[in-house]
């Protein structure tokens, strides 16, 4: 199994990034996937979701209008357009897929790191 974000890096305020994670090794149409963050000291905190057809998304507050999670299940991947990007978006950001049929399963990426600095 391999989720693999790429997009990240360094963005100045107001700007805006597109992340990628392409998965492989599971049945990704079956599969929730979920953004997450992680600033520095602080905890991991979901950014947003998308169901595994695509048809239902959610988002944090924080990022409620500027951000948008989509789907592409013919590449097995999934993607989150961030714009008006704030100093506060700092943080590495992981892709997560999961599936809770008879148990949870679950699967994370690596991260890739997004930096907003003027």
């Amino acid at each position: 199994v391999q989720l693999v974000e790429s997009g990240g890096g360094l963005v100045q305020p107001g700007g805006s990034l597109r992340l990628s994670c392409a998965t492989s090794g599971f049945p990704f149409s079956g599969y929730s996937m979920r953004w997450y963050r992680q600033a520095p000291g602080k905890e991991r905190e979901l950014v947003a979701g998308i169901s595994s057809a695509g048809s239902s998304t959610n988002y944090a507050d924080s990022v409620k209008g500027r951000f948008t999670i989509s789907r592409d299940n013919a590449k097995k991947t999934v993607y989150l357009q961030m714009n008006s990007l704030k100093s506060e978006d700092t943080a590495v950001y992981y892709c997560y897929g999961f599936r809770s049929v008879i148990r949870l399963v679950e699967f994370w990426g690596q991260g890739t790191q997004v930096t907003v600095s003027s």
